[in-house]
């Protein structure tokens, strides 16, 4: 039996990737100065995603989350996030087309700044210090006082948060997101991409929809819903201490909500039963996301699934299944079908990045066809075992690095250090995560066919 939830009683819980901050006093002060400050998001808007979500469960939609592995100080600006949403909006059309279907999109934007790590200490040469744990938490620089655990970079992710969500609000109802821009940045790329033809069928039946449509008088001005969007933000659960702050109840249902994004999700390292982050998640009643790696047995997710959405509650819970593109045959249709089994509702997605990164040329990175091939492989699963494959989980910017190696552009091992900024993980760049909107489109578009996935990548 599950005791009384509280926005605090994860304190009284076991906690994994808790920073070791040298001031107890501080950090109690900083979280009771968030508190007081207004939510990032409202409740309404948290309902409203949950529903959008439950349509994913139902298979009637399909979820697209992506953004930063880890948004930092230094690149916060008005430039990176326009590139990256009109990216973002970019794949969601071609999504949206493809599948038929309508696409809910969550950003990973806005709060993702903390990040768990394998370890607690980094070490360079003789010299050990604490590990970067993410910009809301101490600094990247490898040097004593960066990377001393300091509260007062709360306020700055709060505040950061604010602005990113201020402007993100402008694009998603201002017009910036409407169809017709989206298409026309759309068609620039596949011009200039290498593999033209592989997308032009879709781009040009894109094209004829839009002529078609505004033929008949159905446009931005007539229409708010070609001009407009709904955008929802997303963040790792990692420092409770910071969720808890902005932990609100809302005065129409009497509910709690984390107000610090519309969805939050649970990682990997942090999803023991009977631990800190698990209980937060429980009693607040946004949307919740849960990974799920190799080591996570059918009986410990329902375990996990009975704990946060006991109501079985469609558009509560995401499963983002992250095994790497040769396991997921080994652990996905043994989870999907213990779901199906119990009568779970729940979203399915695809996160392809965690499971497939290597090192080459010195760095840390990860190969287009590898993204690839788990995609591919979760939408085989999910045919065979008659489930619905309801999103994918993506690492992206809307910049032209080079982190990740292959797509369209073929980015080789020794081109890795031209353009490597991020601060934690390998991202796809602007090019490659379209190029992967546009792969994902056909496998829905084959599925909606009853047709089994094509193999576009070798291996």
């Amino acid at each position: 039996m599950t005791t009384k939830w509280s926005p605090n009683s994860w304190r009284n819980k076991p906690i994994q990737q808790v920073p070791a901050y040298p001031d107890a006093a501080v950090l109690a002060e900083t979280e009771r100065q968030l508190a007081t400050y207004p939510p990032l998001v409202f409740a309404g808007e948290a309902r409203k995603l949950k529903r959008q979500l439950a349509s994913v469960a139902n298979g009637e939609a399909f979820l697209m989350q992506g953004g930063d592995c880890a948004e930092s100080f230094a690149e916060h600006g008005a430039d990176n996030i326009r590139d990256f949403f009109r990216v973002f909006l970019q794949m969601a059309v071609v999504l949206t087309y493809g599948g038929a279907q309508p696409v809910v999109k969550v950003g990973r934007i806005a709060g993702q700044f903390a990040k768990p790590r394998s370890s607690d200490n980094e070490t360079k040469g003789d010299v050990t210090l604490p590990s970067y744990r993410g910009d809301i938490i101490n600094g990247i620089e490898f040097d004593e006082k960066s990377r001393i655990p300091d509260p007062a970079r709360q306020e700055m992710a709060y505040r950061q948060s604010a602005a990113t969500l201020n402007l993100l609000r402008a694009f998603a109802q201002g017009g910036f997101a409407n169809l017709e821009n989206v298409h026309k940045w759309m068609l620039g790329f596949v011009a200039d991409s290498p593999q033209a033809e592989r997308y032009e069928a879709l781009a040009t039946r894109i094209s004829e929809t839009i002529d078609f449509m505004r033929a008949v008088g159905i446009t931005g001005d007539s229409h708010p819903a070609l001009r407009e969007t709904d955008f929802y933000t997303s963040h790792e659960a990692l420092l409770l201490g910071y969720e808890e702050a902005l932990t609100r109840i809302d005065s129409t249902s009497g509910d709690w909500y984390a107000t610090s994004g519309h969805m939050i999700w649970i990682g990997d390292r942090t999803r023991q039963p009977d631990h800190a982050h698990i209980e937060y998640c429980r009693g607040i009643k946004n949307p919740l996301g849960l990974k799920c790696g190799p080591s996570l047995t059918p009986d410990g997710l329902i375990e996990l699934i009975d704990l946060l959405n006991p109501e079985n509650e469609p558009g509560r819970l995401t499963l983002i299944a992250r095994f790497g593109a040769d396991k997921v045959g080994d652990h996905l249709p043994k989870l999907v079908r213990a779901v199906q089994k119990e009568g779970r509702k729940v979203v399915w997605s695809c996160d392809p990045m965690h499971g497939n990164t290597i090192t080459a040329a010195g760095y840390k990175t990860r190969p287009f066809d590898r993204i690839l091939k788990e995609v591919q492989s979760f939408f085989e699963v999910h045919r065979a075992e008659g489930s619905h494959p309801g999103g994918i989980h993506i690492e992206m910017t809307g910049k032209n690095v080079t982190e990740c190696t292959g797509g369209a552009r073929a980015i080789r091992d020794e081109e890795l250090q031209d353009r490597y900024h991020t601060h934690c993980d390998p991202r796809l760049n602007a090019d490659q995560a379209i190029e992967l909107a546009f792969l994902v489109a056909d496998l829905l578009k084959r599925k909606n066919a009853g047709e089994a996935p094509r193999q576009v990548v070798n291996g």
